[in-house]
């Protein structure tokens, strides 16, 4: 139980903290090194996430009974995917020029398997629980409180105002990269959409985990099997 000096915040921030610290101290690091942070960045968030969930540090997380309606979750996951994606494919000006994850760096070309596997896990389980529990369990509820000092866990999940709502979905779009804006933005009203209605933060992690492991399939199955305006193929690894 929370006392007057827990803030509660500590849960909610230091799985996305674990995770943002290994990103920067791999992006500095030397290639051999990229599969160790690899493994880290799966591991010290999912970790972290862990430790507090066995517990009992996210109560929004119990009490949840899977029915039919989860397979909703995962439609809307699904239409979520193909938002993100369908947009690169039809307009060839949007795509970045970058070439995304190389599966073959981390391990070598013997380590393909074994630098996709890990990258699913982060991606498709880790990432959605993560995120969702700092974004639309702490953030939306703390823009609600921050200034009047109450404990944000007095707001029940799934309440907003404009203002929170505002936040939320600024900090969504503009905590990814700048060639992403546009289709976070309508994967952040779609998903704000279907939080207002099921009220209740796992659902949306299944979204989020079907969104990012449709993303990841579509990848892995489809890889230059499209082309652009040209004719040439076009590579998908910049989604990942």
């Amino acid at each position: 139980m929370a006392t007057r000096t827990d803030t509660g915040w500590g849960p909610y921030w230091l799985p996305m903290l674990a995770f943002l610290l290994v990103v920067e101290i791999g992006s500095r690091a030397s290639d051999a090194s990229q599969g160790v942070f690899l493994l880290l960045r799966v591991l010290l968030p999912g970790g972290t996430f862990l430790a507090y969930a066995l517990r009992g540090r996210y109560p929004e997380l119990s009490g949840f009974r899977a029915d039919a309606t989860v397979a909703l979750d995962v439609a809307v996951g699904l239409l979520g995917a193909a938002l993100w994606i369908a947009p690169f494919l039809l307009w060839d000006g949007l795509r970045p020029e970058i070439h995304g994850f190389d599966a073959a760096k981390p391990f070598g070309a013997d380590g393909v398997a074994a630098a996709l596997a890990l990258r699913a896990v982060g991606y498709a389980a880790v990432t959605p629980f993560v995120a969702e529990l700092l974004v639309r369990s702490w953030l939306l509820r703390y823009a609600q409180v921050w200034s009047s000092r109450r404990d944000f866990r007095t707001i029940p999940i799934a309440q907003f105002t404009l203002p929170s709502l505002t936040v939320t979905f600024v900090y969504f779009v503009f905590s990814h990269q700048r060639w992403e804006w546009g289709v976070m933005a309508v994967w952040t009203a779609l998903t704000m959409a279907w939080f207002q209605r099921r009220r209740q933060i796992v659902p949306l992690v299944i979204v989020h985990a079907v969104t990012n492991g449709a993303i990841f399939a579509f990848v892995l199955l489809y890889d230059g099997r499209f082309r652009d305006a040209a004719g040439s193929p076009i590579p998908l690894w910049f989604l990942l």
